[in-house]
């Protein structure tokens, strides 16, 4: 690196702009020094994403600034939470100057529009991963999490399933809509405040929805019937599965029930809350669509239109042993 750590913080990850008033030091000093609000409990999350395993080798710049970010937001989402602050380890092959600003410029926009601040991280050669942690804020007792879901409980996502998969499977040949679906997100933190207070349980789709669904089930011993008619699907998503040929039944299907990298959340709401549901679903940015519901017995069961069980053999993404984005 022609730059030094310092040079590349100094340029491209401190920024002058208005400091959160709950950030007493940030970036400059040895640690963050972070003042937490009154009546409120930290919700902490960490990812990290990897050249070639996370992203396809050779994605914009910009788009991994975005997602790194937004992966986590996604994670607060899923809670309830309202974003504060993030710290990013950033480890890189050189100091691309097109690069860091395509990153960083497309970092700090999803971070002011959700009014996160970064307070900290660090800098390294080698080769490239970006690890985010990102701080929020839900009221005491609140907050919403994957266990609670209860026998009878009805479940939702939100937004469309499958664009990001089909992306994938694409290999950049997508574009338009579902190549924005892959690479920019969109982290529901409207949603996710929205519904405390009124889902039993919830959880964010990163490694597909039979898979996230599995993992939000499991905590209580509970399984599920799903009507994959239901599932929703983007206009683009539809056409561009029509028009491919090949395995369509499959796709259309599997694709929304088993690809990851959509970020959407699942939640389940008791049947005693399904109109307090309706009443704030005009207030949320996205669509929230009903696609089962919690039953007693282990297992999700998918269930087309006329009532025929559909089967499929992929469960989702693998963090280990999975195939690499390559």
């Amino acid at each position: 690196m022609s730059d030094t750590e310092f040079d590349i913080i100094r340029r491209y990850f401190t920024r002058q702009q208005p400091d959160r008033e709950d950030v007493i030091t940030g970036i400059g000093d040895d640690a963050a020094l972070l003042q937490m609000p009154a009546g409120m409990e930290l919700v902490v999350s960490m990812d990290t994403l990897v050249d070639g395993v996370h992203f396809p080798r050779g994605t914009a710049a910009a788009a991994i600034g975005h997602k790194a970010l937004a992966v986590n937001l996604s994670d607060l989402a899923a809670m309830g939470a309202e974003p504060a602050w993030a710290t990013l380890s950033l480890t890189l092959p050189e100091a691309d100057a097109n690069w860091l600003a395509g990153f960083s410029q497309a970092f700090f926009k999803l971070a002011d529009r959700f009014g996160v601040q970064l307070v900290g991280g660090d800098t390294t050669q080698g080769p490239l991963s970006i690890t985010v942690q990102a701080h929020g804020f839900v009221p005491a007792g609140k907050s919403l999490r994957r266990r609670g879901a209860q026998v009878g409980d009805h479940i939702y996502v939100t937004g469309t399933l499958g664009g990001a998969g089909l992306a994938l499977q694409l290999a950049g040949e997508a574009g338009g809509e579902l190549q924005q679906r892959l690479d920019y997100p969109q982290p529901r933190i409207d949603a996710g405040q929205t519904l405390r207070g009124i889902a039993s349980a919830a959880i964010d789709i990163s490694d597909g929805l039979l898979a996230d669904l599995g993992h939000l089930l499991e905590h209580d011993q509970l399984g599920a019937a799903l009507s994959i008619d239901d599932l929703p699907r983007s206009a683009a998503f539809a056409e561009t599965v029509k028009q491919g040929g090949a395995d369509v039944r499959s796709q259309y299907y599997d694709l929304p029930l088993s690809a990851g990298d959509d970020y959407e959340l699942c939640f389940t709401v008791p049947e005693a809350l399904r109109g307090q549901l309706a009443s704030v679903r005009q207030q949320l940015s996205c669509a929230c669509t009903r696609i089962g519901i919690v039953e007693q017995q282990a297992g999700i069961r998918c269930h087309m239109a006329d009532g025929k069980r559909y089967a499929m053999t992929a469960r989702g993404y693998r963090h280990f042993g999975a195939s690499p984005h390559g």
